[in-house]
């Protein structure tokens, strides 16, 4: 028979809500929210395990106002396959909501990263007002972190894995180019950059801005390096092709740097000078143009 008072041996954890709700609106007061039990419409369960069920969720802590929680409920080892852990999904909005795509974690008492899964939270369906709804995500032996056999059967955790924000691309000035410019060519470099795709996280590329013959001959040309990584990079040397409106090759060479260093997701300006030996094409018209490395 099973046991009706069944403890849970998974622990809780909780984040905001509009960490992964769309539209959560704050909520006026601190008055904590105690989900009410909702089994998913296709779920068919015998009553002494929907008694269990209740008896666990009604031991669970009250969540505070405009919160999302994973509360464990019995993780088991599946042959030699992996682990299956039951859970609680609960919130405390006053409004039903739907879940997505989201990376979960399976944790042990101190915090350490066990297992990492994305699961399709969707088929969890529509949860109700401040509910609590029991899952079982299941983790195959290649999303384990760990060995199998370091992996806890009690006091272990679910947690949703928040990727963090990305901070908005912005604008970087060599120290000379802050001395020269005036505000308004500062405005103007800050809302193109704002204003721009950001380059994909990782990538570096080049934009560029303006290209002129001199009047020595000299071909300058002004090019954005936009940094999409999370590191600050360090370019010695930039090689550089430059073509015209008709696709055809005007100057080709390359630059060495000195100290040229693009701080993390930033993108920095520069002004290139392609000397008369090594223009190709001095008639070129440059009303349309671009510059990028050249291909090995």
């Amino acid at each position: 028979m099973i046991n009706p008072f069944k403890k849970r041996k998974g622990k809780d954890t909780s984040i905001d809500a509009d960490q992964l709700v769309d539209g959560v609106e704050s909520q006026e007061g601190d008055q904590e929210v105690s989900p009410e039990l909702s089994i998913h419409p296709q779920w068919r369960i015998e009553e002494e395990d929907l008694y269990v069920f209740r008896f666990q969720n009604n031991n669970l802590e009250a969540l505070k106002p405009n919160q999302l929680s994973l509360a464990g409920i019995e993780l088991n080892v599946v042959d030699d396959k992996g682990v299956s852990v039951s859970a609680f999904v609960r919130h405390s909005l006053p409004k039903a909501i739907k879940l997505e795509e989201t990376s979960i974690v399976l944790l042990n008492h101190e915090g350490r990263k066990l297992a990492r899964k994305s699961f399709n939270l969707s088929k969890l369906g529509e949860l109700p007002a401040e509910s609590s709804r029991p899952w079982v995500f299941e983790f195959a032996k290649k999303d384990l972190l760990v060995d199998l056999a370091d992996i806890p059967t009690e006091d272990f955790q679910l947690a949703f894995e928040l990727k963090k924000k990305r901070k908005e691309h912005q604008l970087e000035l060599a120290d000379s180019w802050k001395d020269s410019l005036g505000s308004a060519d500062v405005q103007k470099l800050e809302e193109i950059t704002k204003n721009v795709n950001p380059p994909k996280p990782g990538e570096v590329n080049f934009m560029g801005l303006d290209a002129k013959f001199l009047g020595s001959g000299n071909l300058q040309v002004t090019i954005l390096i936009r940094n999409g990584s999370e590191k600050e990079i360090n370019l010695e040397q930039i090689p550089l092709v430059v073509e015209d409106k008709d696709g055809d090759v005007v100057a080709q060479g390359g630059f060495k740097m000195e100290e040229f260093k693009v701080s993390a997701n930033t993108s920095k300006p520069w002004n290139f000078i392609f000397p008369q030996n090594l223009i190709k094409k001095p008639s070129a018209d440059l009303s349309q143009w671009k510059a990028y490395p050249p291909q090995n």
